[in-house]
């Protein structure tokens, strides 16, 4: 079967098949027919895929003051640049002050 697989066309395929086929290739579609063929498969929207990139971005932008900047820039309320930040200040607070030494390391001496 893969040898048949290996020979099909752009020409072979019908309508829907043909322009995915299309928009992403022959190989890419030979490979997505071998991985999930049979199967449904859900592709988010753009907006809802790039999120975990805009939220990187913010955490990136974020200097532990600057909410309402961020609001602006991004478009979004500041409890929403709060939730998003919030990891950012979570590790903040629980990191060592710079200098600070710590009981549980084995090579401090005391």
């Amino acid at each position: 079967m893969d040898s048949l697989l290996e020979k099909l066309q752009l020409d072979d395929l019908e309508d829907d098949q043909r322009e995915l086929a299309e928009c992403i290739g022959m190989e890419a579609y030979r490979k997505l027919v071998e991985n999930y063929a049979g199967s449904s498969i859900y592709i988010g929207k753009p907006d809802r895929i790039a999120i975990s990139v805009r939220d990187n971005m913010i955490r990136a932008d974020f200097n532990g003051y600057n909410y309402s900047e961020l609001r602006k820039k991004y478009s979004l309320s500041e409890s929403t640049i709060r939730r998003i930040t919030s990891p950012v200040l979570t590790a903040a607070k629980a990191a060592p002050f710079p200098g600070q030494i710590s009981l549980f390391d084995k090579d401090t001496k005391i």
